[in-house]
């Protein structure tokens, strides 16, 4: 009877666990819209748009002709940074975490380089390469590598001396050992690189289209701000923090399959 009653309990358990994810996922969005719009009724600011009137800007704005002008430029612009800042931020991480002369040597120069802001180097893009979709890339990339390039560093470097001894003595190759030992060691600090560089692309990706442009996103917005269109400038902020949620959803569903082994050597643990 116990153990009917405890198959019984569980099914009821799991559904009230999803109802409280559910519920803490919608609760706070709903609440936080509803407090907005008692705040934009109440308020005299005409630069407060309230949900109706910025829905109405929206549907009127991004669904139509500027969404294939300006917004699938924009996510172009931003994946084909976000693309090259992996690639050359993997490549050259784990060259330079595999190596330590070559680390010692590039360390100086590395710190350099981050140190500088990626808008300043707008002016500068734009000098060598002109106002055209290359430029926007560079400047995407130069701002979203760095975090992908010092965790896949630190990653290579973090990875087991005693597997790398048992792959000596077995005389793996070097591309094997990199490809079947090396990345996938260092595969949760460059997820972790991967992430906090979403954020920076799509910040430079507005920046980028706000100084030098004539179409995307960030022109449009910096556009309907100089032209006091307030509920189109924030229909295109709104806009911004969609592409930003979708990016991060398929960042997860990305990260989730790329590291499932991380993660199920982590429940296990905590079991």
């Amino acid at each position: 009877m116990t153990a009917l009653g405890a198959g019984r309990t569980a099914p009821r358990g799991l559904g009230v666990r999803v109802a409280e994810h559910v519920l803490y996922a919608v609760g706070l969005p709903v609440l936080a819209v509803g407090l907005w719009a008692v705040w934009s009724t109440r308020s005299a600011n005409r630069f407060l748009v309230g949900p109706g009137p910025l829905l109405d800007a929206f549907r009127r704005t991004w669904i139509g002709p500027a969404f294939v002008d300006d917004v699938l430029p924009s996510v172009y612009r931003l994946l084909a940074g976000l693309f090259a800042s992996i690639v050359l931020g993997v490549a050259a991480g784990v060259l330079i975490g595999r190596f330590r002369p070559l680390r010692e040597t590039l360390e100086p120069l590395l710190e350099f380089f981050r140190a500088i802001p990626p808008p300043v180097l707008i002016p500068v893009a734009m000098l060598l390469l002109g106002i055209t979709d290359t430029m926007k890339v560079v400047v995407i990339t130069s701002g979203a590598i760095w975090p992908i390039l010092l965790n896949t560093i630190e990653g290579v470097r973090a990875t087991d001396s005693v597997m790398l001894e048992t792959a000596d003595s077995y005389r793996i190759s070097r591309w094997e050992r990199v490809w079947l030992l090396i990345l996938p060691a260092a595969s949760p600090r460059i997820m972790t690189g991967v992430r906090q560089a979403l954020s920076v692309a799509l910040i430079l990706m507005v920046i980028s289209e706000m100084f030098a442009s004539s179409a995307g996103l960030g022109y449009r917005i910096a556009y309907f701000q100089r032209n006091y269109l307030i509920a189109e400038m924030w229909s295109g902020i709104l806009l911004l923090g969609l592409i930003g949620v979708l990016l991060a959803v398929a960042f997860g569903v990305v990260e989730r399959r790329v590291l499932r082994w991380y993660h199920g050597m982590r429940e296990v643990t905590r079991a």
